[in-house]
């Protein structure tokens, strides 16, 4: 068994919830904050039979789509003041991990 914790971003969150739903896997939702860009992020958690792992990361990728979006850039992340100067990132997608889970109970 083992348990995958996938980082997908809002917008993405309720698409991949009802994908989840639709193949009946089962997953925690939990509302949670990027530390780089202090957006919004979902994180699911779903304990998972080692022969599904790669059927949930494929749905996983498939459900959540990176995008490409401006900020302005301040001196405390840089550290030298550009902020006149609007930078291009990408955001989204998704970030995942595979753990194994040693026991599993559920009560």
């Amino acid at each position: 068994m083992k348990l995958i914790i996938a980082i997908v971003q809002r917008e993405d969150a309720s698409r991949l919830q009802h994908a989840f739903i639709r193949e009946n896997i089962r997953a925690t939702k939990l509302a949670t904050t990027g530390g780089f860009l202090s957006q919004g992020n979902t994180t699911f958690i779903v304990g998972i039979d080692n022969e599904h792992v790669q059927e949930v990361l494929r749905l996983i990728k498939t459900e959540s789509k990176s995008r490409e979006e401006y900020m302005n850039p301040n001196m405390v992340m840089t550290g030298f003041d550009i902020s006149s100067q609007p930078i291009k990132i990408t955001v989204g997608g998704a970030t995942c991990f595979v753990l194994p889970v040693e026991e599993f109970k559920q009560f």
